[in-house]
């Protein structure tokens, strides 16, 4: 079985560290819920909500540039995961030293085979060519991701797809709120 995986929120909780970087740079009354929605949706969706000018997107970069790997915490029970797979694959906008940089960190490093970052230049998600390009080589028997644009170019790719904290996207495949449900469901498969 081979998994192809987002990162940001799906592999590691890094949403309640983006919410507390945007809410210092935004610097006005919105929630961090209402942060936290918008994110869910994409960064870019998020920036243009609130209207985010370039000089306040550099600024959240370069605080997100300072944050730490020990920062960016495994969800429980995701071990267990990779581990039932042959082959586990990450395609994020984040940069592939940053992923490497926490998967070293936590000792992850071994569990994956490929990962594509935004260095490997590829269109952005929801554009299927990353995922295209790992299919050259492997194949893929599910995709895991949180937000609808993870999800999306496995939909049009015929591949499974399993939402990660988020009901909200429709048409999937599988739904789960832990990893220990996901490990449950992929188990009865092998």
């Amino acid at each position: 079985m081979n998994i192809l995986w987002d990162f940001d929120g799906t592999l590691v909780d890094s949403y309640r560290l983006f919410v507390k970087l945007f809410k210092e740079v935004l610097r006005d009354d919105a929630t961090e819920e209402e942060i936290f929605r918008h994110l869910k949706i994409s960064f870019t969706h998020a920036f243009e909500h609130y209207g985010f000018s370039e000089e306040l997107k550099e600024r959240f970069r370069y605080l997100e540039d300072g944050l730490e790997p020990s920062e960016f915490i495994p969800f429980e029970d995701l071990e267990k995961v990779l581990e039932l797979a042959d082959h586990n694959f990450i395609v994020t906008h984040n940069s592939r030293q940053v992923v490497r940089d926490v998967l070293d960190h936590h000792g992850l490093t071994g569990q994956f085979t490929k990962i594509i970052g935004y260095e490997d230049e590829f269109p952005r998600k929801p554009d299927p060519s990353a995922y295209k390009h790992i299919l050259k080589e492997y194949s893929v028997d599910v995709v895991v991701g949180d937000r609808e644009l993870d999800l999306i170019p496995a939909k049009e790719l015929g591949i499974a797809t399993c939402s990660f904290q988020n009901d909200s996207i429709e048409g999937m495949d599988y739904y789960v709120h832990t990893y220990q449900e996901l490990y449950d469901i992929l188990k009865t498969k092998l």
